[in-house]
């Protein structure tokens, strides 16, 4: 009896460590290439998502005080109201670009950037209808700049969040520009020509799809070859398991 019962114990032990192996197996099937797709969300976001966030929340950074100066300095009703109104509307973007950024876990900037703080540096220093002027000029350019970034970031996005921003502030946007005209003040012939994409290119938004696909922390292929690995590595001591039984 002795030689059977060590042959059943040796049997009973490989057909453990054989179902141990098995198991460790159908894990890495179902863990490893799921790794990928649980990354950080603020790792997912493409480039493109991303310019949307700094963009619109340096906008408002600048463009909130821009705003309450014109509504103290302006020379006429029309610009003290238009400063105020855009003021206002600014913090409620703010606060939506801050809240978007949460959900993805995204940092975005804190203070204007080097160029806005010369401008309103500039204002500032600017009095009487040249403060007018500077106001109107500066506003009205940086608007007709972000909305065909916006408009292109909204149409090639995957993610859900960004969508819902840039269709905040696109209406933002608009409405902004409607008002800055409205002061008589906008000089349409100085302002940027269009930029229009080269025969057969997509412009901004062959550069936003580009970045549309999400970027993830961990590698798709440092994934799939430790999976690999590891399933041949299985393969391997599974038909030696076998083998020797």
């Amino acid at each position: 009896m002795a030689p059977l019962d060590s042959v059943r114990r040796r049997q009973g032990n490989r057909s453990r460590r054989l179902a141990v192996l098995l198991t460790t197996i159908a894990a890495a099937l179902v863990v490893l290439p799921g790794a990928a797709l649980a990354a950080p969300a603020g790792q997912q976001l493409a480039a493109a998502d991303q310019a949307l966030l700094d963009g619109v929340r340096l906008a408002g950074l600048w463009e909130m005080p821009a705003g309450q100066m014109a509504a103290e300095k302006g020379t006429t009703q029309i610009v003290r109201d238009v400063g105020a109104e855009i003021a206002r509307q600014h913090e409620e973007l703010d606060r939506l670009t801050v809240e978007a950024a949460n959900k993805l876990g995204a940092t975005v900037p804190t203070v204007p950037s080097a160029q806005q703080q010369q401008w309103l540096t500039e204002m500032k220093n600017a009095s009487g209808t040249q403060f007018d002027q500077i106001f109107v000029t500066r506003l009205r350019v940086a608007h007709g700049a972000i909305l065909p970034v916006v408009t292109a970031v909204r149409g090639a996005t995957r993610n859900e969040v960004v969508r819902d921003l840039a269709n905040a502030t696109n209406k933002f946007v608009s409405d902004h520009m409607l008002l800055l005209e409205s002061t008589g003040l906008v000089r349409y012939a100085e302002l940027p020509p269009a930029v229009l994409p080269a025969p057969g290119e997509d412009g901004l938004i062959a550069r936003a799809q580009a970045n549309s696909a999400p970027q993830v922390g961990i590698s798709n292929t440092v994934i799939w070859a430790i999976f690999l690995g590891a399933l041949g590595a299985g393969g391997f001591l599974t038909y030696r398991l076998f083998r020797r039984s």
